[in-house]
């Protein structure tokens, strides 16, 4: 009886919901090889021919990061942010992979990250807090089709998750679209300003399932204390 109980209590904490999640954050405690938040996107078979991933992310991670992964049952890693160190993200486009060096962002600060690839031209690009990566190309004329999963805070593997490549700290603001959003609506996202919301993954409405170690918070906590 107990363990049924147990049980129960495991599946009310994975069920999923929808939210409105403006000024909230999803906290990722401690390292693992479990905890993670599962997002459920408006489209439920898709044929993504290009994409826009922006999102934003507090840690003090020096280490690997897992911070976005998309997946199909045929394509584990379909499209994939990863923060191997500082300063330098890797996008994975299905099997292959490229990696964007230099790019500024701080530790214990929100640092705003958006990635985009077009399958046409294969060309990709990242921005970090505004700042643009060198566009670089892979995946050409490629196209990523399916019933999508989306992952925050692990990386899918045929091996499942590993703890050394989960996410430690907060996620926000996360949205997704099938395009290669403009470079105005990519500002706008990254200063805080007016943007048209993800078709795809839209935070404003927003349905997902915690699994495991993972807090739903107010992103006030991790404001600068001031005295009036």
């Amino acid at each position: 009886m107990k363990r049924l109980v147990v049980l129960f209590f495991l599946f009310l904490l994975a069920a999923s919901e929808r939210q409105t999640l403006s000024g909230k954050m999803f906290t990722f405690p401690v390292e693992s090889n479990r905890h993670h938040v599962s997002l459920t996107p408006e489209l439920n078979n898709s044929n993504f021919t290009a994409l826009t991933v922006c999102l934003r992310a507090f840690s003090d991670l020096f280490q690997n990061q897992s911070l976005f992964s998309l997946a199909f049952p045929s394509q584990e890693n379909a499209f994939v942010i990863f923060k191997p160190k500082q300063g330098t993200y890797r996008l994975h486009v299905g099997a292959p992979y490229v990696e964007f060096l230099g790019l500024p962002d701080d530790p214990n600060v929100w640092n705003s990250v958006c990635a985009t690839w077009e399958g046409k031209t294969g060309v990709a690009q990242l921005w970090v807090n505004g700042n643009p990566s060198t566009r670089k190309g892979f995946s050409r004329g490629g196209s990523l089709s399916g019933a999508p999963s989306i992952t925050l805070g692990q990386e899918r593997s045929k091996a499942g998750f590993v703890a050394s490549r989960s996410f430690v700290g907060m996620l926000t603001d996360v949205h997704m679209w099938d395009s290669v959003l403009p470079l105005e609506q990519l500002a706008y996202y990254t200063y805080g300003l007016q943007f048209q919301p993800g078709n795809v993954l839209n935070w404003n409405s927003l349905e997902f399932s915690k699994i495991g170690y993972v807090l739903l918070e107010c992103t006030k906590t991790t404001q600068k204390l001031r005295i009036n």
